[in-house]
Parts: C-alpha cells; sequence; structure tokens
C-alpha cells in the first residue's frame, strides 16, 4: 500500500490537517464503539458535491486506507483524506463542538469564501 503520512514529510511542503484533542477523543470513542482497531480504520474526512453552496463535508469510519490517500495522525486517530479532497480541505481543523442546540464534529476550513444559511454547504 503506498500511503503517505505526515509524519515524515518536510513542515514546509506536506499538506496540513489538524484534529483537536476533543475531536480525536470522542471520533476514537465511536470508532471503538463500532468495534474498529483504531491502528489500521480511520475516520475518513471527504469533500462532496451538494448543499445549496455547492460542496459539503463527509465523515465516515473506514477499516484501511485506500492506497493514494494522505493519513494523518493527531491524538492517536488516522485521518484519511482522499486526493481529491484534500484540495478543498488543505489547511482545515477538525473539532468536536458542544452547545446548548446541538454537539457535533465541525470543519473549520480557511479555504471557504461562502457558506450557505444553514452551514451545512460551502464555496471555495
Amino acid at each position: 500500500m503506498s500511503t503517505n503520512s505526515v509524519d515524515g514529510e518536510s513542515a514546509e511542503t506536506r499538506p496540513r490537517i489538524e484534529v483537536t484533542e476533543n475531536a480525536a477523543e470522542q471520533a476514537l470513542s465511536l470508532l471503538e464503539s463500532e468495534g474498529l482497531d483504531p491502528s489500521e480504520a480511520g475516520l475518513r474526512l471527504f469533500v462532496q458535491q451538494g448543499g445549496c453552496a455547492g460542496l459539503s463535508y463527509g465523515m465516515r469510519f473506514d477499516d484501511a486506507p485506500d492506497d493514494d490517500d494522505t493519513i494523518y495522525v493527531h491524538h492517536d486517530l488516522r485521518v484519511f483524506v482522499d486526493p481529491a479532497s484534500q484540495k478543498y480541505i488543505e489547511g482545515s481543523v477538525l473539532d468536536f463542538e458542544q452547545g446548548l442546540q446541538s454537539q457535533g464534529f465541525h470543519v473549520e476550513n480557511p479555504n471557504v469564501v461562502s457558506e450557505c444559511g444553514c452551514g451545512e454547504s460551502f464555496r471555495t
């Protein structure tokens, strides 16, 4: 398998995606509750067509990365990003927010130029 890990690349050249400690803890807890091995499985973060602004985020657990994925490891959580999604989410931070009205994962993306009113889709 020919995957790219950010661990061995130079800080100046590698694409960057960060995961907060809280988001990693939440994702690892969910991953383990699904019976997946966190040393092989991980959270797939991707961008797909959809929503009123044109693009939306997607997340799911995968047993293993695809051959062309970039693998990020933050706080023991493996995050898989495919090449097509990479250009849209480079520089983003994945966080887990808890509030009175909602809780869940949130992507803070510096590439977004506009979001729809409900915050579910974006445009770069």
